[in-house]
């Protein structure tokens, strides 16, 4: 039986959506519906376009929507409704007002179709296919350009060497902010099931078939495909060749090495479906409408249903007395703008449609996307939540409003798909000459996707930018394993309580079971302990205490981590998309909570679209230090390019002899072995990397720039491997400094650490920024209450990942998610009960049946040596006699 917290959130209801401005699109369906972001990615100054599709119906037989085709040759002997009066022309939909208004884009525009594809690459709509009057559109692909807001144009694309033939009733989409991939439909004599990918970021552009790639669909056309945020690809539902409704889903993803591969999805949609519309919000597909067959559409009580990717599981709406009629359409089209989903137009019967539905995903959470006094807004607004409720959700808007726009933006990238335009409009260019193709082309500016610039903009990174909402999640009311967003401002009155679990939660179901690791990786160690030892919902600590490695398996272990790091450099230049973790501390559980929570370092996870970062103190303090550091040395010989670790203080033989490291390994591996192997592992610490750089504008370390560090060439030109004898003072101040106390404190001052080291204030921070060309300083070293805080007015962020800091400080524990539009969003987990055991159960709750020996027992060591070595308060908090290393 489900329990309360194994629920996913109710199935938002499409309402009427009041069309507003000068020319509304009017009826019609075949017609695509594309989001597009405003400048620098602002999704409140999103539009939705509208091209083409059919807005009149010939030979109507009453049968309903089933019986007919798109019109063209193949279907000139169909019985039943054809489509007519096919369009090229456009309609922007603002998101903001709520307006509609049709435009004439300069350029040349793809001939009239409807059935066509379309996708949003950056600030620009790509078209593919289709069919019109004439029968199937070629298969060229057609860009509207909105590089200038108020000058769209149409460019043609030219694309080298074969591809998807002519076709129409297919899908095409941007995966992973790179790929366009076009699927299926019917090239006027029979159902397709091919699939072709065209890498935007590699000119001459040219599309490569997809094949050998795993357990690759059906055939089938009139089926949707919508891709998640992080890369997966879901194709859904169609009509095979013999005219059946298909139920299915296939999740299809990129691995790192180029391979690609389709997977079945778990279950089936509770009714299978064709001429529907399907988009994400967020892991949440939203599917609506759609034709059954035999002139029919889907029932009222599944037009509109959702697959839950984290819960992996179909969502049906709940009976509440209203009628979902208006879903019941096919031939439409949808779009998502923030938690919004867009339905516009489609076919009923005989009839054609020109009416907008919204649907509200957010839950009220983030109503940032809109204007809250625009007209059509409240209408509808009051339509959906009533009276007093519209007038509560718009109030909170306006205040949002003010605050901050939602920042999460789409990565550009197709960035400088200029195309080929064959009718440039003379005014703006000049006069200019008729070059060949191929000099058309050469004139072309390279795309660099992985500087991410704008269409028309000097080649820049985006900057990075702080999410102004943190991802924490939800602990009351049982309701495990589900999440809220809260204003960070929020944090600073929240990061203090400490909220309990109550009873247990479901565990959740990933949307894909099966590995996607690469064949033939060969069997070792680390191996083993990645099948032991990461596992998020089921770890339990040993009874015993024993460690289930010996001293043996473990400098295995050392031995080929140190290979590794050996080869990489000591300022590691990464990349985003990249997750940032802060100090562990041994506290070996909440890493695993923050696995479960927020994505796992595994091919069945999530490491396939994003790296991972671990800013050391990975030992001391916890309980199981053993653990923490054996399964990251473990993941970084997995996945050498994506999981990247570096020093903190705590990786130093002088410190961890003293906080708890030493005496783990020789409580649990015996004295002889344990010795052994704490030496072994320290040895391995010096050789790790020191710091790390995000595209070029973010600087990760452990502790900070102290006094001595003005230039990152200072950090990297510290030979490895190094001890903190050897390091000198820039080591020192690497490892050791900290941030003043608040942005009014300048300059650099002693640290209540201990004599010799420092904190460095605000002034420091923004001048080694800008001496460097950096954008922003992520460190950790320092316990925060709410798992991360911002310095020098949010160009350095310290975080701290270990929660309830040796069992007192109360604070949370956070990560940073950063995206590759350098947003960078907080995500943050609560500490447990003080009196409950960190050791989730087999069901992921927790563990109720381990005696309270276990805590004040075999731990009792570990509560000594943190008694009589008491940490560094967190920030904030007063510094008292003995709790600095002055002891020393």
């Amino acid at each position: 039986m489900d329990s309360e917290a194994s629920r996913p959130l109710p199935v938002p209801r499409p309402r009427v959506f009041p069309l507003s401005g000068p020319t509304a699109p009017g009826p019609r369906c075949g017609h695509t519906l594309t989001a597009i972001a405003g400048p620098e990615g602002d999704l409140s100054k999103a539009r939705l376009v509208l091209f083409g599709g059919a807005t009149a119906l010939e030979g109507s037989s009453g049968k309903g929507a089933d019986t007919p085709s798109s019109p063209g040759p193949a279907q000139t002997s169909a019985a039943g409704i054809r489509l007519a009066g096919a369009t090229n022309d456009v309609h922007i939909f603002d998101v903001r007002s709520g307006r509609w208004e049709k435009i004439t884009p300069l350029g040349e525009p793809p001939s009239p179709r409807a059935a066509h594809a379309a996708a949003a690459v950056g600030n620009m709509v790509v078209i593919q296919g289709g069919i019109g009057p004439a029968g199937l559109a070629t298969e060229d692909l057609h860009v509207l350009d909105f590089t200038d807001p108020e000058r769209p144009r149409w460019h043609r694309v030219l694309v080298q060497g074969p591809g998807p033939s002519a076709r129409y009733a297919h899908t095409l989409s941007l995966v992973a902010n790179r790929f366009l991939v076009a699927m299926g439909g019917n090239d006027g004599k029979s159902t397709l099931g091919d699939a072709w990918a065209l890498d935007t970021s590699e000119k001459p552009y040219q599309w490569r078939k997809i094949t050998d790639a795993g357990e690759m669909p059906s055939p089938r056309m009139y089926a949707t495909a919508a891709a998640r945020s992080d890369g997966l690809l879901l194709l859904c539902g169609g009509r095979d060749a013999g005219g059946t409704p298909l139920g299915d889903a296939y999740g299809f993803a990129r691995h790192r090495d180029g391979r690609w591969e389709w997977h079945a999805a778990p279950g089936a949609m509770p009714t299978g479906r064709y001429q529907h519309g399907a988009i994400f919000v967020g892991n949440r597909l939203h599917i609506s409408g759609g034709a059954v067959g035999g002139g029919r559409m889907v029932d009222e009580a599944t037009s509109t249903v959702v697959l839950d990717t984290n819960a992996g599981q179909w969502v049906s709406p709940t009976s509440s007395g209203g009628s979902d009629d208006v879903t019941r359409r096919c031939r439409h089209a949808v779009a998502s703008v923030g938690p919004f989903v867009f339905i516009f137009g489609g076919l009923k019967g005989s009839q054609l449609l020109d009416d907008l539905l919204v649907a509200d995903d957010s839950n009220g959470a983030e109503l940032t996307i809109f204007d809250p006094r625009a007209p059509p807004w409240v209408q509808w607004m009051d339509a959906t939540h009533g009276n007093a409720a519209a007038s509560q959700m718009l109030a909170k808007a306006a205040m949002e409003e003010a605050q901050a726009a939602l920042s999460v933006r789409r990565v550009s990238a197709m960035d400088d798909l200029r195309c080929i335009d064959e009718q440039i409009d003379s005014i703006e260019r000049g006069a200019r000459s008729t070059d060949s193709p191929a000099s058309q082309r050469s004139e072309s500016p390279d795309i660099n996707l992985g500087k991410g610039h704008h269409l028309g903009s000097n080649p820049l990174t985006p900057d990075v930018r702080l999410w102004h909402r943190a991802v924490v999640v939800h602990q009351e009311n049982s309701l495990r394993g589900l999440v809220r967003q809260l204003s960070i401002d929020q944090l600073d009155n929240e990061g203090r309580r400490v909220s309990i679990y109550e009873g247990k939660g479901a565990e959740k179901s990933p949307l894909f079971t099966r590995s996607m690791s690469a064949p033939g990786t060969d069997k070792g160690t680390h191996k083993r302990v990645i099948n032991e030892l990461l596992r998020p919902r089921t770890w339990k600590a040993p009874e015993d205490r024993r460690f289930f490695l010996n001293a043996q398996d473990i400098c295995e272990l050392c031995d080929n981590a140190e290979r590794i790091f050996r080869d990489e450099k000591t300022v590691l230049e990464l990349h985003a998309p990249i997750k940032i973790f802060g100090d562990l501390h041994g506290q070996f559980g909440d890493l695993m909570r923050l696995f479960e929570e927020y994505g796992t370092p595994s091919t069945a996870g999530d490491i396939t679209y994003i790296d991972y970062l671990f800013l050391g103190d990975y030992v001391d303090r916890g309980s199981h230090s053993l653990e923490t550091i054996c399964l990251l040395l473990a993941l970084k010989i997995e996945h050498p390019k994506n999981v990247h670790l570096i020093r903190g203080n705590h990786e130093a033989h002088d410190i961890n002899a003293l906080f708890g490291f030493r005496l783990e390994c020789m409580e649990r591996l015996g004295d002889d072995q344990g010795v052994f192997v704490w030496r072994r592992i320290n040895e391995l610490f010096n050789y790790l990397p020191l710091a790390a750089t995000i595209e070029s504008k973010i600087l990760c370390m452990h502790g900070g720039i102290g006094r001595s560090i003005n230039k990152v060439d200072q950090i990297a030109s510290i030979p490895r491997p190094v001890t903190m004898e050897d390091g000198g003072p820039v080591l020192m101040d690497l490892l050791w400094s900290d941030p003043t106390t608040n942005d009014a404190v300048q300059g650099v001052q002693p640290s209540p650490r201990g004599p010799g080291l420092v904190t460095f204030g605000p002034d420091r921070v923004k001048e080694f920024c800008k001496n460097n060309s950096l954008q922003m300083i992520v460190r950790a070293h320092e316990c925060v209450m709410d798992g991360f805080e911002r310095f020098a007015q949010g160009h350095l962020i310290t975080l701290f990942s270990a929660t309830n800091y040796c069992g007192t400080a109360g604070n949370a524990g956070a990560i940073l998610v950063l995206g590759r539009d350098l947003v960078m969003v907080p995500k943050l987990i609560h500490p447990l009960p003080p009196s409950t055991p960190r050791t989730p159960d087999s069901s992921g709750a927790i563990d109720e049946d381990v005696g309270g020996s276990h805590i004040t027992g075999s731990d009792t060591w570990m509560q000594s040596i943190n008694e009589e070595r008491p940490p560094t308060p967190p920030r904030g908090r007063p510094h008292l006699p003995g709790s600095s290393l002055e002891y020393f």
